[in-house]
């Protein structure tokens, strides 16, 4: 089960699949939410009983009416909701898309937001269904490095408001994290790494001495250290948009689907370690992938054509480990294997290597002193244990063994004495955790 896994369902396309042959695509994969940009009704009664809980989102020229005339905002929930709840399971409503920082609308999304959660209440809905709104991570004035994160200045009563209401409410403060775009606008050297899950130094924050060893995470905890600095800690964060596209124009060389397969499994594999972020340890962040298929009717460059997971025909522009028959992951083998550093590896490539492995939530303590792996004491021993050690424990993927093209698997255990390297393909984390 993987509840903290959603995605997006962008429709501008003229050649996508049916309604129901998208929701029987969705319950192949492991994907459990599915947020519509609008009321998407042939899409919602699709998804009745299959298991997929629904995000719906209003259209942002809804706004102004929604919050001028609570009518229309029980005329909404009785049209959009009703007619098909709970068999399609609607459980939350975002009122418009990244609109807060849009004077036409900043005003008046706080009162549209009130109006649909009194239309809910009005038809005993309020306690299942919840109401949000999406923010684009440009409400930060601040973001690097992730402790310094804070809303800008003149958004800063606006922002007090939405919290005001989630903390009332029980809603989620809903954020579009892309470090993509944030590589895009600084490719600087030796960032791309961090940027896409992939063996890299970190970055430490000197504010607290946490370091970080990914993008997402870091973003993430901007928008929590942001919350935190108006008091509102308790509010739960939900990232509505991430993604990586596979392909791009000119200007944009890192939009490949290497690249993008790397991101998303990455990302995936995070999400799976249930290590969360240096700010919130131990907790998943839901989060919802961008998106589900390519969208060829979409404007601007290459790239807003191609975040999909998908091709309109259903197959996957590439594989990242979604799939419930397994299908995509030929790096989980039938027979034991071990992950292990290649021949000829440098010493800072396995200090790099063990330091990503440990920084994302796997137990080193049996290479510390005194641990049993700790002897022998060289980087090459060390390194092979928490590199198989995280390839064991976040799906035994084959690009939980890459490591920047430093690892490869092996059939030849490298267990010894009182050192035990996991392998079993069908070992669960926790039988790994009760067995080491």
């Amino acid at each position: 089960s993987e509840p903290f896994i959603g995605i997006n369902y962008g429709n501008l396309g003229d050649n996508l699949p049916s309604p129901e042959d998208t929701v029987k695509l969705l319950q192949s994969t492991s994907i459990q939410k599915i947020r519509l940009y609008n009321p998407d009704i042939p899409m919602i009664k699709a998804l009745a009983n299959s298991g997929i809980d629904i995000v719906v989102g209003t259209q942002n020229s809804e706004i102004p009416a929604l919050a001028s005339d609570p009518n229309a905002a029980k005329t909404w929930i009785n049209t959009n909701v009703l007619p098909f709840y709970p068999a399609s399971n609607i459980f939350l409503i975002m009122v418009g898309n990244e609109v807060s920082l849009d004077e036409n609308f900043r005003k008046q999304l706080l009162p549209a937001m009130q109006n649909m959660q009194n239309a809910l209440d009005a038809a005993s809905l309020g306690g299942k269904i919840k109401v949000s709104t999406v923010h684009s991570m440009s409400v930060l004035s601040h973001s690097d490095p992730p402790s310094s994160g804070k809303f800008q200045t003149w958004l800063v009563d606006v922002m007090k408001g939405f919290l005001g209401f989630n903390n009332a409410t029980g809603s989620p403060f809903a954020i579009n994290p892309y470090p993509y775009y944030a590589y895009n606008s600084d490719p600087r050297p030796g960032y791309l790494a961090y940027c896409l899950f992939q063996v890299n130094a970190g970055r430490v924050d000197p504010n607290n001495n946490i370091k970080y060893m990914n993008m997402f995470d870091a973003q993430v905890d901007a928008a929590r250290s942001a919350l935190n600095s108006l008091g509102y800690n308790n509010v739960e964060i939900v990232v509505t948009e991430t993604g990586w596209p596979s392909k791009g124009d000119d200007k944009e060389p890192w939009a490949t689907i290497d690249k993008a397969k790397d991101y998303y499994s990455g990302l995936i594999t995070h999400l799976r370690s249930k290590a969360g972020t240096p700010l919130m340890p131990g907790k998943t962040t839901d989060t919802y992938l961008f998106a589900l298929y390519d969208e060829n009717l979409k404007q601007g460059p290459i790239s807003e054509r191609s975040f999909g997971l998908f091709k309109p025909d259903r197959t996957a522009n590439f594989d990242v480990g979604l799939l419930k028959n397994n299908k995509e992951n030929p790096g989980a083998p039938n027979k034991a294997m071990w992950c292990v550093p290649k021949e000829g590896v440098t010493n800072k490539q396995l200090q790099a290597n063990i330091d990503y492995a440990c920084g994302r939530g796997i137990d080193c303590s049996p290479i510390a002193p005194g641990g049993a792996c700790f002897e022998p004491d060289t980087l090459a021993s060390h390194a092979a244990y928490a590199m198989n050690l995280h390839h064991q424990t976040n799906g035994r993927n084959a690009w939980d063994c890459d490591f920047s093209k430093t690892a490869t698997l092996s059939s030849k255990d490298p267990s010894y004495k009182g050192c035990i390297y996991p392998s079993n393909a069908r070992e669960s984390k926790d039988e790994l955790t009760n067995m080491l």
